[in-house]
């Protein structure tokens, strides 16, 4: 399962919608980063997209956005390996490199998602490669 942490709705829904109806991926999304961390210890989670500016997102009742949230996973048994794609509207030069190093991820990716198809290849090949594949899917 794919799980997505999204505070706007409608980008959530859009996210789901590609990794479903064209990856074929089981998944779940949420923006309550309690929630994020109870899933990543007790669900079947293949990987993460993470949207990097999450407004009111808390842990313990503490803010996090998507960089200090995917420090918290990574820093769980379960969740050391995941591979996470983080989501940014704010795509400057130089953006990418920093936020992959402060936050642990694996990738990053600008919105708008323009490459739909090449988006769902990317969260494919990062499942592929960790080899925390889902018992129930192969990814051709």
């Amino acid at each position: 399962m794919v799980l997505v942490v999204e505070d706007d709705q409608a980008n959530a829904v859009l996210i789901e919608t590609l990794l479903t109806q064209f990856g074929g991926f089981d998944v779940m999304a949420t923006d309550d980063g309690d929630d994020v961390m109870r899933i990543v210890q007790q669900e079947d989670v293949t990987a993460i997209v993470m949207d990097v500016s999450l407004g009111n997102t808390r842990v313990s009742g503490e803010a996090v956005d998507g960089v200090e949230l995917t420090r918290r996973v990574r820093g769980t048994d379960r969740g050391a390996h995941l591979p996470v794609i983080l989501l940014t509207a704010h795509a400057m030069r130089g953006d990418r490199e920093h936020l992959l190093f402060s936050s642990g991820a694996n990738d990053y990716v600008a919105k708008p998602i323009i490459d739909q198809k090449g988006f769902v290849d990317l969260v494919a090949r990062h499942i592929k490669s960790s080899g925390v594949l889902d018992q129930n899917r192969s990814i051709d």
